[in-house]
């Protein structure tokens, strides 16, 4: 396991577009709201956004005590590791899948986590190098599979979901985002993605549905000012949809037994 941490949690989904970053910072603050140290690594390096999902000031850099490692910068009470703090916002990562996934490697291994109940992975959408890395190098305790309702979201949704399987990481359930609207006008809802999606996904592969998240204006407002929701609006609908999440997330590691880790088999 990586050192200073105890579990490591893969925030994955087959697509971008769904959400995932906005769920893995909402989720990773729930879980610190039950009293875990908690850390969050922007595995993004083509894209990263948990520094601006946390408002942290773009000229911050990770302090190095030795010139070797990193300290993670601490927001809200999270440990965070993103590839943002070490290059400019502007320079675009034009780098080959090995090159992204040895940055991957080095922004893990070379951060000095600070005694982790979790670490949550913030994981870019696909299945590519940076995946695989993490299938060959890293011990992951579970994944949450983040998906909206929509047909080809599902689809590349159990694309992600065959791959954990594959290596042998345990789908711990399944997280519908943008599941329904309700207009701020009328109060009319709608499901303007579709319905019934993460449930199938979640029955068609005998894992849990989370939780359905709703397609709203305050959390894209509240995430872009770099504001959680667990700091913005405590006490809304879609801040106790994410606590409850935590808690069957936290309940399932805790149930489960050792793991044997994520193993993979190469071919000549």
């Amino acid at each position: 396991m990586t050192e200073g941490v105890k579990h490591i949690i893969a925030v994955a989904s087959g697509k971008g577009g769904v959400g995932k970053s906005t769920v893995t910072a909402n989720l990773a603050m729930a879980m610190a709201a039950k009293g875990k140290r908690v850390g969050i690594l922007d595995a993004d390096i083509y894209g990263p956004s948990q520094a601006a999902m946390f408002a942290v000031p773009a000229e911050t850099k990770p302090k190095s005590e030795d010139g070797k490692s990193f300290d993670p910068v601490i927001a809200h009470g999270i440990q965070i590791m993103s590839m943002a703090f070490l290059v400019d916002a502007k320079t675009p990562m034009i780098w080959r899948g090995p090159m992204a996934a040895g940055a991957f490697q080095q922004l893990l291994d070379q951060t000095r986590w600070q005694d982790l109940d979790y670490l949550f992975i913030d994981m870019p959408p696909g299945t590519g190098d940076i995946q695989l890395t993490m299938a060959q190098k890293v011990k992951v305790t579970g994944a949450v599979i983040v998906t909206t309702p929509q047909d080809i979201a599902l689809l590349d949704a159990k694309r992600g979901i065959e791959m954990f399987r594959q290596v042998k990481v345990p789908v711990l359930g399944v997280v519908e985002n943008m599941s329904l609207h309700t207009c701020s006008e009328c109060g009319h809802s709608e499901p303007i993605f579709g319905e019934g999606g993460g449930e199938r996904i979640a029955e068609e592969y005998q894992t849990d549905l989370l939780g359905q998240l709703p397609l709203s204006l305050n959390i894209r407002k509240q995430m872009d000012l770099g504001q959680p929701l667990a700091i913005s609006e405590p006490d809304s609908k879609a801040a106790s949809i994410f606590a409850e999440i935590a808690a069957k997330v936290d309940e399932k590691i805790q149930a489960m037994t050792e793991s044997a880790g994520p193993e993979i088999s190469m071919g000549d």
